[in-house]
């Protein structure tokens, strides 16, 4: 039975020691990135190695997940597979038994969790438009000219291979085409 620690933190100039300090764990799977979606490098990794009669360790419900239905998928496919899933914050253990008191709680501290997310981004979008409004804010000032990803593509490169040569993102190398 493996002690199996998952920590995620939104940006990577965030600290992670505070999260699971002082649990004995056997591995750690570290995120460094938006707990929007589950499409993550370190979480996809612990989904693959956590076996049947592990326990994964989780700082808070909100590291795990911001989407309630995110949350609930993942914690019902890892007690399906026989993984215990402990939230130390909430002080929840959640091991597939039938609690209904448990689905509540999970439940509402997920809804809680995506609630703050959408919170965040509309507070993030007004402080944005303000910030236009005074000729502040200008948008993030693009690394790699459009130009040179269409030509990347006219030469024969992949969306992908062109985002991985010029450094930028497979969105940023979508919308440039799309331009």
């Amino acid at each position: 039975m493996a002690q199996v620690g998952y920590v995620r933190v939104s940006s990577v100039d965030q600290n992670t020691d505070r999260q699971l300090d002082g649990v004995q764990l056997d591995k750690v799977f570290t995120d460094k990135v938006s707990g929007a979606t589950t499409d993550r490098p370190q979480l996809m990794a612990m989904l693959d190695y956590v076996r049947e009669g592990d326990r994964i360790h989780v700082h808070s419900i909100d590291r795990l997940a911001r989407s309630l239905s995110d949350l609930l998928s993942l914690v019902q496919e890892l007690n399906a597979k026989g993984v215990h899933v402990q939230f130390h914050k909430e002080n929840l253990l959640f091991t597939g038994d039938d609690n209904p008191t448990q689905h509540l709680m999970l439940s509402m501290m997920g809804a809680v969790a995506q609630f703050e997310r959408s919170m965040i981004k509309e507070r993030q979008r007004e402080g944005i438009a303000k910030a236009k409004t005074k000729g502040v804010y200008k948008g993030r000032l693009k690394t790699v000219d459009d130009e040179a990803i269409r030509a990347e593509i006219a030469a024969g490169s992949s969306f992908r291979k062109t985002a991985e040569k010029l450094n930028v993102s497979l969105s940023t190398v979508q919308r440039a085409m799309r331009a």
